[in-house]
């Protein structure tokens, strides 16, 4: 098939990239002109396993291409697929000026029937603001095109995005009409192994409320583990032991129960927020997802409380090795990033950072600016230099099997600070290091 992509962000990238290798001629638009000019050149605007050689392999073979141009984009292809950036305020509305934009462009400039598709994570009733947009949009200009409007919510995570599109737990469509629903299912069979069970036909609505409330219910295990992390820790329990008991049971199951520093990213804090506003605008009350947020809040300065508990409450002057900034592994995205919250709080409780992140550290510099109370380090070693204690916020795979004697013998006051459970307490302990983790029974405060 032919298909326009509007929008080269991970989502939309990724999925440009797999579609071109599964033989179909694809073309990605996005508005940052600066940015498709980096991708026909071959320079990746950001960090994802895989992708990098994945466009390079589309764009040799012809079949990925990409334009600035709105017009061309629209005119091309029998799918369209709307994989727009949609941000969410701090109280949890989301701006929808993208989805618009390619859907006036759309009606604008389309010369023929098409099946648009809306794959970026909105409201529920967005695929009709759509419909709408374009409706008036080729009534204005006489045109009898038959434009099909379809709910396609991506469930590709940062750092396994194209693993994820390969490889798809599920395709949900949300659609009535005939056609699209064909199209699309046409579309998604190479990467569906058992169609039965992975490939879910819905209407529109319950398509678009289906990611919100998966993402929902992933930010609830987390922020629910985080909370019994906070027993475990009182009561003198491990929460990992906990953590492999409860995921053993199937009802259950082992995902998203890791107790950590807190959830960041593109999705699940936006997402969490967005569907909370709009049960609100519409008188509704979500106590949950209010408590959810309120965990992942509080849990997000966890480390510091920690550190300040080990300190005995002067941690002015003292100097942290940070392991880690982005949210997670395999991305450089600081979006509700926990590192941000930890780094603005031993600033302002006086202390100074060595930080050292394998992808993340120019967006992070982006965001906090330049400072005489951070030392942007270019390996794990540097960062520990002249240190009192480490803390490590990110589990890449770089810091989970350091040399803890080294460790021991660079830290001022050798302690470990472990925001995501990665290391084996005994092991730290046995190299001379005292360890916190998150609910570990040995870092109690009371």
């Amino acid at each position: 098939m032919k298909l326009a992509i509007f929008g080269a962000g991970y989502v939309g990238l990724s999925f440009a990239a797999c579609m071109a290798e599964a033989g179909h001629d694809v073309l990605c638009a996005d508005a940052d002109a600066s940015r498709i000019e980096g991708l026909q050149q071959g320079q990746m605007p950001l960090h994802e396993p895989g992708l990098e050689a994945l466009v390079a392999e589309g764009l040799a073979a012809g079949r990925l291409r990409f334009t600035a141009d709105k017009c061309a984009a629209s005119m091309h292809g029998d799918v369209l697929f709307i994989v727009v950036n949609t941000p969410a305020d701090a109280e949890g509305e989301v701006d929808l000026q993208h989805v618009m934009a390619v859907a006036r462009s759309i009606g604008q400039h389309r010369d023929r029937d098409a099946v648009v598709v809306c794959k970026s994570t909105a409201p529920v009733g967005t695929a009709e603001q759509v419909e709408a947009v374009l409706r008036d949009e080729l009534s204005q200009r006489g045109a009898v095109h038959r434009i099909a409007v379809a709910v396609n919510p991506e469930f590709l995570r940062e750092g396994s995005a194209v693993r994820d599109c390969r490889q798809p737990d599920r395709v949900v469509i949300g659609a009535a009409d005939p056609a699209a629903i064909d199209l699309l299912t046409q579309l998604y069979a190479p990467f569906v192994t058992d169609p039965t069970k992975q490939l879910l036909v819905m209407d529109r609505r319950s398509a678009e409320l289906t990611k919100y409330a998966a993402n929902a219910m992933l930010a609830t295990r987390i922020s629910f583990m985080n909370e019994m992390a906070r027993v475990a820790g009182h009561a003198g329990a491990d929460i990992e032991m906990v953590r492999r008991g409860i995921g053993s049971d199937r009802r259950i199951g082992p995902d998203f129960l890791q107790a950590g520093a807190g959830y960041g990213g593109s999705c699940l804090a936006k997402d969490v927020r967005a569907l909370r506003h709009a049960a609100d605008r519409d008188g509704q009350v979500l106590r949950i997802l209010s408590a959810v947020e309120a965990a992942n809040h509080e849990q997000k300065g966890r480390l510091f409380d920690l550190m300040t508990h080990h300190f005995e409450g002067d941690i002015a002057h003292k100097t942290i090795a940070l392991w880690g900034l982005a949210f997670k592994p395999d991305t450089d995205d600081m979006r509700d990033a926990p590192s941000l919250v930890l780094l603005e709080r031993l600033w302002a409780a006086g202390a100074r950072v060595q930080v050292h992140d394998p992808a993340a550290m120019p967006n992070a510099r982006a965001i906090v600016g330049e400072r005489g109370d951070v030392r942007w380090c270019d390996t794990p070693e540097d960062a520990l230099e002249g240190a009192d204690v480490l803390a490590l916020v990110t589990e890449w795979p770089v810091f989970r099997r350091p040399a803890f004697a080294r460790i021991a013998s660079t830290l001022k006051t050798p302690a470990i600070f472990d925001g995501r459970n990665v290391y084996d307490a005994v092991e730290v302990e046995a190299a001379g290091i005292a360890y916190y983790g998150i609910g570990r029974g040995r870092s109690v405060l009371r």
